[in-house]
């Protein structure tokens, strides 16, 4: 491992480790983002399994999680219990269903961040005072993020990429207090020691007499097994250290625990950690356990078997040997996959006893064991005995049958589907609009839960199969089934004509079954699973594997059902498709087509309709010839939907009228406050209406609760015209709106916008306005002079961000307005 690698573990590890004592926590880690764009990685995971958060590795950063809301959008999320989960993150706790807190305080130091810093917690009632220390974890993330920069400022930005699965690092242990447990560093190049007072104490000698080298130390240490403890020593350097701490006797015959810590993902020889422990009492603790009838085995929180009793190696029917040091799934395999997984995730997130039955071995003919689990903060302490002997009236969840949902959740495995995914589907497709929008979320729920590398959705139109969506397949693969009619003979038509879903475990059998087929691999197994909705034929979906594998019951039944979901999801997203069309063409057609023009002004308008939901918004804008001069108007109304649509359209037309009679800008938006309280459509509207002179400059502007406009001035300098103004229309029949004037300058460039284009989730709205005042200042020349950009080209560079964003939710409108000494023609 290269040393940017390793600096860039050390830092991880060292945030996660100190986050779990800054949150009280039980389980930390460190998301990164990745080489993939828009896609997080999980780096580092300290106290909890790494197989068993195996599903949350990778996280897509536009999901509903609160890992991607950190990352995305800069703030914290604090979740104090499961309940807040649910209200704000429906598909995480349905991922999670346990009783746990949690904080996520986004890695600052790059755009947005580096990543998240992630602490699981005990739940808590959300009061300050039993909140976790949230100051000290933004410290950690803080440090952690200066780390990062500094190694993007000497090794790149791909340093910090992480690619590949998570670090998982046993937590520190929690040991008694002072003189019971001394801590040390020894480094392997130069064979020093610096050890802490505590050490000093526990071993009994004053600093000045402490050995200064590995070997005196181990001598001090433990005299009779002084060659073992320095040959741990180097084997730990080299990136092995003893699967458990080391038991050893002091000079005078008292037992001791030495424990030792390599540097983390690491081969190289570096300082190595270790902690010195006189455990008192606890060191007949496990002499005990030996006696009891009843098997008992411990696990450390990274799963690995720390301690076995006689009973619990007969009951296991494995070897001592064979079971410590090892992970438990290795081990004892027949306690991984689902529904176990969710048995010890539950345990050790919500550190509460779990009981449950599950069958050794054999899953037909193995003996039926109860297990029960019960977390502490340093290892689990797990309990086993035969079922036979536990009281009937005791219920615990029973041992999966043969063939359903104990298989290893591994590629090839008897089962790859979390229990809990056809929920997490569910509740992820109903934010899910449009076609694009339910495809996305099956590539990310759907693909993930069952080990897919490849989707295709093909929809039915005029008994035709047409290409909605595709990921993973060759390029232009999938091209010649494009537009496929239902008389073809190709497993695609066939599942959807028949009702049937069809699942081949090899490519051969896919094959063999339709020779001549073309084929995209020749390793793998596909599923093709008919979309039906409510008896309707809506397409086919088809999944491709990169390996070969067996499609359990119980996987046959979850895809169907899956199936199902997708289907209805998409006949209400083509439902959408026709229905935002009618609503997009209803808005279009109220806003002007041709802006009033004048010899002396130039003006650009801009409008953007939101990209999410299905509801059209209602803002607007005009300009309007008043007089000898132009009226300029924009506005919101309040609310989305054909209702705010309509209610647009009638405060348009009554501008206008106002317009044209040369009223002026108090009265016009008093008028129009009347006829919307007298409309009573229930909606309010802000405004911002100007009057411009085009031959002296003069300008009176009246504000109803919209936006202050921008005013860039020849030399480029740009302010905010923080002008008077009152409440919004459609509130107080009574209220006044003051007129302020001032000069338009020739070349200046006026800038009128609603709410939706200085608006950010989590960012005050003061800052957006300043963010679109600097690019309204560095939008280049202004229009007319030698070179410079258009005012259409000034608006396009306003809105171009809005323009590509493909979460925007809110409508967006601009309005820009320049005044020429001469005659100029309107962009």
């Amino acid at each position: 491992m290269g040393r940017a690698r390793e600096r860039l573990t050390a830092l991880l590890v060292e945030a996660s480790t100190g986050a779990l004592g800054a949150a009280d926590g039980h389980v930390a880690g460190v998301y990164l983002r990745s080489g993939t764009p828009g896609l997080l990685r999980l780096a580092t995971l300290v106290g909890l399994p790494g197989p068993l958060f195996r599903p949350w590795w990778r996280l897509q950063v536009d999901r509903p999680f609160p890992v991607a809301d950190a990352y995305r959008l800069g703030v914290r999320v604090v979740l104090p219990d499961a309940a807040e989960m649910v209200r704000r993150y429906p598909q995480f706790a349905a991922g999670l269903p346990f009783q746990f807190g949690s904080v996520y305080t986004p890695v600052p130091g790059a755009e947005p961040s580096f990543g998240v810093l992630t602490v699981l917690r005990p739940a808590t009632p959300d009061t300050v005072d039993e909140l976790p220390d949230l100051d000290r974890l933004g410290r950690l993330a803080e440090t952690l993020g200066a780390g990062l920069s500094e190694l993007v400022a000497e090794e790149g930005d791909a340093a910090v990429a992480w690619e590949g699965e998570p670090v998982c690092v046993r937590p520190p242990a929690s040991r008694p207090g002072a003189a019971r447990v001394g801590r040390f560093t020894w480094d392997p190049a130069t064979s020093a020691v610096r050890a802490d007072d505590r050490l000093h104490a526990l071993l009994g000698m004053a600093p000045q007499d402490f050995p200064g080298t590995g070997a005196e130390l181990a001598a001090a240490v433990t005299p009779d097994d002084a060659d073992d403890v320095l040959a741990a020593l180097h084997e730990t350097a080299a990136g092995k250290p003893p699967y458990a701490p080391l038991r050893v006797r002091a000079a005078d015959g008292a037992p001791l625990l030495l424990e030792l810590w390599p540097p983390p993902g690491t081969t190289d020889p570096s300082l190595v950690s270790g902690i010195v422990v006189d455990p008192g009492p606890a060191a007949a603790a496990d002499a005990a356990a030996d006696l009891l009838p009843q098997g008992v085995f411990c696990l450390d929180r990274s799963g690995v078997v720390r301690y076995a009793n006689p009973a619990a190696v007969r009951l296991t029917g494995l070897p001592r040997a064979e079971l410590l040091g090892r992970p438990v799934w290795d081990a004892m395999p027949w306690l991984s996959g689902p529904p176990y997984d969710d048995h010890w995730r539950g345990a050790l997130l919500a550190r509460g006893p779990v009981r449950f039955q599950v069958r050794r071995g054999d899953p037909a003919e193995g003996e039926l064991l109860a297990l029960s689990v019960h977390p502490g903060p340093d290892l689990v302490t797990c309990t086993v005995v035969p079922a036979a002997l536990i009281e009937p009236s005791v219920h615990l969840p029973r041992a999966a049958e043969p063939g359903t949902a104990a298989g290893s959740g591994r590629p090839g495995g008897a089962s790859m589907a979390p229990l809990y995914r056809p929920i997490a589907l569910a509740i992820a497709l109903t934010d899910a609009v449009t076609a694009r929008q339910v495809s996305v979320v099956v590539t990310q729920e759907l693909l993930p839960a069952f080990g897919g590398g490849r989707l295709a959705i093909y929809l039915l139109q005029d008994r035709h199969l047409y290409l909605a969506w595709e990921n993973g397949f060759p390029p232009g693969f999938l091209a010649p089934f494009d537009g496929v009619g239902l008389d073809a003979h190709i497993p695609g038509v066939e599942a959807l004509t028949t009702g049937r879903p069809l699942f081949f475990e090899s490519m051969q059998r896919l094959a063999d079954t339709y020779p001549g087929l073309a084929l995209d691999a020749t390793v793998g197994a596909r599923a093709f699973l008919p979309l039906i909705a409510s008896g309707r034929p809506v397409g086919t979906c088809i999944l491709g594997f990169d390996v070969e594998r067996r499609f359990s019951t119980e996987e046959r039944t979850v895809l169907t059902a899956l199936a199902g979901l997708i289907a209805h999801a998409m006949e209400k997203a083509r439902r959408y498709d026709s229905e935002a069309a009618l609503a997009r063409g209803l808005q279009q057609a109220l806003l002007p087509r041709r802006l009033s023009a004048h010899p002396q002004v130039e003006t650009a308008g801009r409008y953007l309709p939101g990209t999410q939901g299905m509801d059209v918004g209602g803002d607007w804008y005009d300009v309007v010839g008043s007089g000898d001069g132009l009226a300029l108007v924009i506005g919101d109304v309040q609310g989305h939907g054909v209702q705010a649509a309509a209610t647009m359209g009638q405060l348009r037309s009554a501008v206008r009228a106002f317009a044209l009679s040369d009223r002026p800008p108090d009265e016009v938006l008093s008028g129009t406050n009347r006829l919307l309280i007298d409309l009573d459509p229930g909606q309010f509207a802000s405004c911002c209406y100007l009057r411009l002179d085009p031959a002296t400059g003069r300008t009176r502007i009246a504000r109803a609760g919209h936006p202050p406009p921008l005013l860039r001035a020849p030399d480029g300098r740009t302010r905010v015209l923080e002008i008077p103004g009152g409440v919004v229309l459609g509130v107080d029949p009574r209220a006044r709106y003051p007129v302020t004037e001032l000069e338009l300058a020739p070349d200046a460039i006026l800038a009128l916008y609603t709410d939706g284009l200085v608006e950010r989730p989590g960012a005050d709205i003061d800052d957006g306005i300043a963010a679109l005042g600097a690019a309204l200042a560095e939008a280049g020349e202004v229009p007319g002079r030698g070179g410079g950009r258009t005012l259409t080209g000034v608006a396009d560079r306003l809105t171009a961000m809005a323009r590509h964003a493909t979460d925007r939710p809110d409508d967006v409108a601009l309005l820009l307005a320049t005044r020429r000494p001469g005659p100029v023609r309107r962009g």
